[in-house]
């Protein structure tokens, strides 16, 4: 288990070196058989079984008296094994010392970069939808942690670097580690309903104001996890129903969701912008804030702290301090617009 937690260059180099061992060793067995073979004139099987017990130093009886030649080879074969068996067991002991101080500083460096996290999204079970959450997130560069339990799953984190803890999820010390008091928010995505529920309980009591974000298998469980805490709750299963009868009932609908969301197709992207008292467009309508001459960008929604969410709002609209913009545009447009609202 311990050899599967090391990186893959590391794991190749001593397969290397032990298929090099096994190598060395077979050469011996073969040269020693050989060499009794044209000396002694023994049998092939009694040549083998000299060698083995003569590298072996167990000091078993020999096959028959030994010539002058015999004696002289039988004492190199016994310092030659005695070297090389010498040389692959400090090979190795030095490689598993190696292999034990790279786990114990890796993962104290992976506890030390996860303790200096902050407003960051703890994931709770690479599985499917986990692996994709992380994937995404990576790719916007938003920080985050992993935690999961499953051994079999930690290589393939390891290979993409991502942050990670190995731990069950529903314990609040796992939890802890994982920074959830600093964290921005947290994805209950495991494959039971009860585990998802049980974490998103003992979350919202580590931290009440964290965003948790739980998967549903159940659609009848959607209500207990709200009851629980949950922000949000999302059932792939529902989800994925809807999407298959929109791509038949509304396929054009589809098409450019598909295109914004998932970055294919057009040049476009839909964004949200959080506005601060600090910004050039507070106090300004949306029609003074010219955002669609100066930036060529739609604002599709907007979300004020304290009101549900203003679908299409009118020009005459004021900006305020912590309104949230939904906006729409291409990537060069919204990084720019970025810019001015911070």
């Amino acid at each position: 288990m311990m050899f599967k937690k090391l990186p893959a260059y590391i794991r190749s180099r001593i397969i290397t070196h032990l298929g090099l061992a096994l190598l060395l060793l077979f050469i011996l067995l073969a040269a020693g058989t050989i060499g009794y073979r044209i000396i002694e004139k023994w049998d092939w099987l009694d040549c083998l079984y000299m060698t083995i017990i003569t590298t072996s130093t167990v000091g078993y009886r020999e096959i028959g008296p030994l010539s002058h030649a015999g004696k002289l080879f039988t004492m190199g074969l016994i310092l030659y094994s005695v070297v090389m068996v010498a040389f692959i067991v400090g090979y190795f002991t030095k490689h598993l010392v190696e292999s034990e101080i790279f786990l114990f500083f890796g993962r104290k460096k992976l506890e030390k970069h996860i303790q200096n996290l902050k407003d960051h999204v703890i994931i709770c079970g690479y599985g499917r939808i986990g692996s994709f959450i992380c994937h995404e997130l990576h790719q916007a560069g938003m920080p985050f942690v992993i935690v999961e339990n499953n051994e079999e799953v930690l290589p393939e984190i390891e290979s993409h670097a991502y942050l990670f803890l190995r731990g069950d999820a529903t314990n609040d010390d796992t939890l802890i580690r994982a920074g959830i008091r600093r964290a921005k928010a947290l994805v209950a995505s495991v494959e039971t309903d009860a585990d998802n529920l049980f974490i998103t309980l003992t979350a919202r009591g580590l931290n009440p104001d964290l965003f948790i974000l739980s998967r549903a298998g159940d659609e009848s469980t959607e209500k207990k996890l709200l009851l629980a805490g949950a922000t949000k709750v999302v059932s792939p299963y529902k989800m994925g129903a809807l999407r298959m009868a929109n791509i038949i009932l509304r396929p054009a609908v589809v098409d450019f969701a598909e295109t914004v969301f998932q970055k294919r197709g057009l040049n476009l992207r839909i964004e949200e912008f959080l506005l601060t008292s600090r910004s050039s467009l507070t106090g300004k309508t949306l029609k003074e804030s010219k955002l669609r001459e100066r930036f060529g960008v739609i604002v599709v929604a907007m979300k004020r702290p304290t009101e549900a969410m203003l679908f299409n709002p009118s020009p005459e609209e004021t900006l305020h301090a912590g309104d949230t913009l939904v906006v729409l545009g291409e990537p060069k447009h919204l990084e720019t617009l970025e810019q001015i609202i911070k």
